[in-house]
């Protein structure tokens, strides 16, 4: 194959595209969360502070005539970028712990009652010391068919 086939594959598979998308909308979102940061969040932090404007606060090292000249370490600026980020992934952490909230799984395995050796749910005799086993006590998901309904409703429909 030919380096433009070859790219054309790698280029067009659906996880590169999706990757490309996320990208441009994590650059859009970050936008977004800049400035609700510099034009909310800041002018309130402004506010409390006696300086002021405080992402223009700043250490000297070599002062000149012209402004553009001065060569200064701009820890305000610097907070605020640490700020943006720390915003960023409080955002993040939000929305994603709400759209990926982990639903209990039911267990599928239980203790053997008499030697406390691990067994599957549905078991009804330890596969160590053979012992009988209590019926599962919750209904197998496996019961219901493909509309939802249990074997009951089932039942009672025929």
């Amino acid at each position: 194959m030919s380096l433009v086939e070859d790219f054309k594959k790698f280029a067009f598979k659906g996880n590169v595209v999706d990757l490309a998308v996320g990208v441009i909308i994590g650059g859009a979102f970050g936008k977004i969360v800049t400035g609700i940061v510099d034009f909310l969040v800041m002018p309130l932090v402004s506010a409390a502070l006696p300086s002021g404007n405080w992402k223009e606060l700043k250490w000297v090292l070599k002062d000149a005539a012209k402004p553009e000249d001065i060569v200064a370490v701009k820890y305000g600026a610097l907070a605020g970028t640490i700020l943006d980020f720390f915003v960023i992934a409080l955002v993040l952490f939000l929305v994603m712990s709400r759209i990926f909230k982990k639903k209990e799984e039911a267990p599928t395995t239980k203790e053997c009652t008499f030697c406390l050796s691990e067994i599957p749910i549905k078991a009804t005799k330890c596969k160590a010391c053979t012992a009988d086993q209590p019926a599962a006590k919750a209904e197998p998901a496996a019961a219901k068919s493909d509309s939802g309904t249990t074997k009951k409703a089932a039942k009672s429909k025929a």
